[in-house]
């Protein structure tokens, strides 16, 4: 078999292999730390909406574009109640450059070890094991609603207002 196609499958492998956590499930009670390595528990937040979007890597192309359309529709996401985190596996050190570079107003979370990750079988790209594109919608039931696969950041923050505006 040529290298080709064992990238071939080696990909479609792992976009299949991970599904995501399931529309329904009662989300972990899980805490990571932020761009200024403060602890955040993700069950504080329940009675809201909550986002958690992975994303590979700070201050990329695609990342960038996702992490400033969500900034810049963050009045709308606020008054849907909508609160945002985004995960890598990137420090708090480089979250805090890529927050304050872009002046994003949510939080980075630092999932340097995979725990969040896993925690929401969210995949990672193989080989490299930053994570993929991917995106956990949790109810303010603290039940997760939406588990979106192979994120499109030019439609990704419209897709996510309009499953919240539905209820």
């Amino acid at each position: 078999m040529n290298m080709t196609k064992v990238l071939a499958l080696l990909l479609l492998l792992s976009s299949s292999a991970f599904a995501g956590i399931a529309p329904g499930t009662a989300a972990p009670e899980v805490t990571a730390r932020n761009q200024d390595d403060k602890e955040i528990k993700l069950a504080d937040h329940k009675g809201k909406w909550i986002l958690l979007y992975f994303y590979p890597k700070d201050d990329t192309p695609g990342c960038t574009k996702q992490a400033c359309q969500l900034r810049d529709e963050n009045k709308e996401f606020q008054k849907a109640g909508v609160q945002i985190f985004g995960v890598s596996k990137q420090s708090a050190q480089s979250h805090r450059e890529f927050k304050a570079k872009y002046k994003l107003p949510f939080d980075l979370l630092a999932d340097e070890d995979g725990k969040l990750g896993d925690a929401f079988d969210v995949g990672s790209m193989p080989i490299i094991g930053i994570y993929k594109r991917q995106s956990v919608l949790i109810g303010p039931d603290f039940k997760v609603k939406r588990f979106m696969d192979s994120v499109d950041p030019a439609t990704h923050s419209k897709e996510i207002l309009k499953t919240v505006r539905a209820g």
